[in-house]
């Protein structure tokens, strides 16, 4: 990793949503020293005074890239020092929690940022952590998850906003200890290279960025540049998509949480009546009738299977999600069969993260085993 030097030009200003950081908020820039960062940290810290807020930098040092990763938090202890910020800093071996953990280096990375952000909002330090994603960096991220596959939440891509808890895992707000919040998703990363440029300030490249072994990185050399011949404004194409999904997830959410209590019946049933809830440990159990699943229209269905996974701490993929329906006998008309999933009561077929659809004559049950 290498400083880049950048020549100046006339000033230019970065478009920041600062409705995400209210007045009197103690932030903490998310910083790793390259240009997006480094210049989302610089345009705070020049309206800090008008904005009303404290401001400081965290860094998360990742024991991945030795002396390069030295020369990052160098750099940062430098720039801090000449801007008269706080610098909190961290280091973590995130290739042993990688491996550890079964996760990839990318998601190992992210995990070990969050807990990193978690802790300074836990203990109070800062009100809020802001990252510099940008509109650029949404787009990938669209894309991606499109590529994968991804449900509507997944299409939502990067929020404006993310609550997270003491170990740093995504949670809704009322379980929250504070939020990661990122302003500055309506700038391209054109505009922080100017930003940079008429203020010629310098910033860290990570070298990691042309390893092919990314697939974010494959996607902004290779396929991104390619779409954009045949939409030049892809990026903000992908963030109005990002911004409809998140709406339309917001939405559906409510409506399942609504129907998933009228619906849903803890346990199974018994002979004599009533219901028993399961004695193995760690072990919940959800059920529906069949009949009332039917009487659904398809998207209901999917969502409110997918919900109760969810309730039950699992995440079910689309694929998943259409076996249990074609276990239940309700998938969608025109869905062809699966020689995997029994098609008759009294069968059941287990899925990933502990999860076990079951089918009686009258009943689709969920259940997980921690």
């Amino acid at each position: 990793m290498v400083s880049v030097p950048v020549r100046k030009a006339a000033p230019a200003k970065l478009s920041l949503d600062t409705g995400l950081i209210p007045v009197g908020s103690r932030v903490a820039v998310a910083v790793s020293a390259g240009a997006d960062s480094t210049a989302l940290l610089l345009a705070l810290h020049e309206q800090a005074a008008t904005l009303g807020i404290g401001l400081c930098a965290a860094h998360l040092h990742h024991g991945i890239r030795g002396e390069e990763a030295d020369g990052d938090r160098k750099f940062l202890r430098d720039l801090c020092g000449r801007l008269g910020l706080p610098l909190h800093e961290d280091q973590q071996d995130v290739p042993q929690s990688a491996a550890s953990d079964g996760e990839t280096l990318e998601e190992a990375a992210r995990n070990a940022r969050l807990r990193f952000f978690a802790g300074l909002l836990a203990r109070g330090v800062v009100d809020v952590v802001v990252t510099a994603h940008t509109s650029d960096d949404q787009a990938e991220t669209v894309m991606m998850k499109l590529l994968r596959g991804a449900w509507t939440e997944g299409l939502g891509g990067i929020a404006p906003t993310l609550w997270i808890d003491a170990k740093g895992c995504p949670v809704l707000q009322s379980a929250a200890v504070g939020r990661v919040a990122r302003p500055l998703l309506a700038s391209t990363r054109t505009d922080v290279l100017a930003f940079l440029d008429s203020r010629g300030q310098t910033w860290r490249e990570d070298s990691s960025n042309a390893s092919d072994a990314h697939t974010r990185n494959r996607v902004r050399r290779d396929l991104m540049p390619l779409l954009r011949e045949f939409n030049p404004k892809l990026s903000a194409t992908l963030g109005n998509l990002a911004g409809i999904a998140r709406d339309e997830e917001a939405h559906w959410q409510s409506e399942i949480a609504r129907l998933y209590q009228q619906l849903a019946v803890p346990g199974r049933p018994v002979r004599g009546g009533g219901r028993a809830v399961s004695t193995a440990p760690e072990t919940e159990t959800v059920a529906f009738e069949i009949e009332r699943l039917r009487a659904l229209d398809a998207a209901t269905r999917r969502r409110l299977v997918r919900f109760a996974a969810f309730r039950l701490g699992a995440s079910l993929n689309a694929q998943e999600t259409l076996r249990v329906l074609l276990l239940a006998g309700v998938a969608p008309q025109g869905t062809p069969a699966d020689s995997t999933v029994p098609g008759k009561p009294n069968s059941r077929i287990d899925l990933r993260e502990g999860v076990r659809a079951e089918r009686s004559v009258r009943e689709l049950r969920l259940s997980r085993t921690a």
